[in-house]
């Protein structure tokens, strides 16, 4: 096939696929805030929150951060924001992942002080977007009731998104949620006795 057939064929499949693409932007007509659920065992779910607060921010809009489970160690994303933008209110449930506490208890009360900080960011119509930060852990260990949570997400003002981070989404928050994206674990260095890299893993 000669060239100039070829990109004659190109040309042709992209037009086909642009007034695909343009039909699907036409019939998207509502316009109000989603709940974003991401979840699976594969590495990067927080970092695509975060990425996305940034972007937000950068549109000149306002978010807000509740950062359950990981507590105050070392966090890349949070040294930023919390030095950078200083105006993004930005909670840590503090008492850091399970297998370092060891205190049932000691979680449960952690969670829902987390918990009631993030139900005041999502009565707040002046955020854009809340990140809500492994929460599913919250809700798979039922720290927070089910009924709670849900409540606050789905009564949250119209305009404002929310992202929901952590692996094993419930089939019910999966449910309530607009968009849900699975990312799967194929292959990951730790495994390969590879130590987790400052400003990449944290």
């Amino acid at each position: 096939m000669s060239t100039e057939n070829r990109n004659e064929r190109h040309k042709k499949a992209m037009e086909r696929r642009k007034a695909i693409v343009d039909e699907k932007i036409a019939q998207a007509t509502e316009e109000r805030g989603v709940l974003i659920v991401l979840t699976g065992n594969g590495k990067g779910k927080s970092s695509s929150g975060f990425g996305t607060v940034v972007r937000c921010l950068g549109h000149g809009y306002r978010a807000g951060i509740v950062q359950f489970i990981k507590g105050t160690w070392d966090c890349g994303e949070r040294d930023f924001i919390q030095q950078r933008c200083p105006e993004v209110p930005f909670h840590i449930m503090g008492s850091g992942f399970t297998w370092e506490t060891q205190d049932r208890e000691r979680d449960i009360e952690a969670a829902l002080q987390a918990w009631e900080q993030a139900e005041l960011l999502l009565q707040d119509d002046s955020l854009h977007l809340v990140l809500l930060d492994e929460l599913t852990y919250v809700l798979k260990y039922g720290w927070v009731s089910q009924e709670r949570i849900f409540n606050a997400l789905q009564n949250r003002p119209r305009e404002q998104s929310v992202i929901v981070t952590g692996r094993a989404a419930s089939a019910a928050l999966k449910d309530i949620a607009d968009t849900v994206s699975e990312v799967s674990d194929e292959k990951h260095a730790f495994r390969a006795g590879i130590k987790a890299r400052k400003g990449v893993e944290w």
